[in-house]
């Protein structure tokens, strides 16, 4: 059996020591506490939340792909509407990051347990059936 890749993982938001279990207790599509995170993995008992507070570092995460949405929207915009008016561009940055809002605040969490997390994979948990 292969081992789960890391982009994969990180993907499906799966547990940085195991690659197996969920890090959030509801799925992408739930709205209902869509960025809670469990305390510990289901598949290895990981640690998922290594101190208090440790997820208001994902901020600046979310931060960096905000900015980076609306810098994308503005060339979009540019670029196939020849320069449209103020409002248009107001209401595609505000419509944009309200749609894509969800994505990021719970990418930004999984990159930042991935990153400064301080859990590497285990390969023997992922022989697990």
């Amino acid at each position: 059996m292969s081992s789960p890749s890391i982009g994969k993982s990180i993907l499906l938001a799966k547990c940085p020591k195991c690659r197996k279990g969920e890090i959030f207790s509801v799925s992408l599509y739930s709205y209902y506490k869509l960025t809670d995170i469990k305390k510990r993995c289901d598949v290895c008992a990981a640690n998922l939340l290594p101190e208090p507070d440790f997820y208001y570092g994902a901020m600046y995460i979310s931060y960096a792909f905000s900015v980076a949405l609306f810098i994308n929207v503005m060339i979009v915009l540019n670029v196939f509407f020849d320069d449209p008016e103020l409002w248009v561009y107001i209401v595609s940055v505000v419509g944009a990051n309200i749609l894509l809002l969800p994505f990021m605040q719970r990418y930004s969490k999984v990159l930042y347990l991935y990153g400064l997390g301080k859990l590497k994979y285990s390969p023997p948990y992922n022989q697990q059936g």
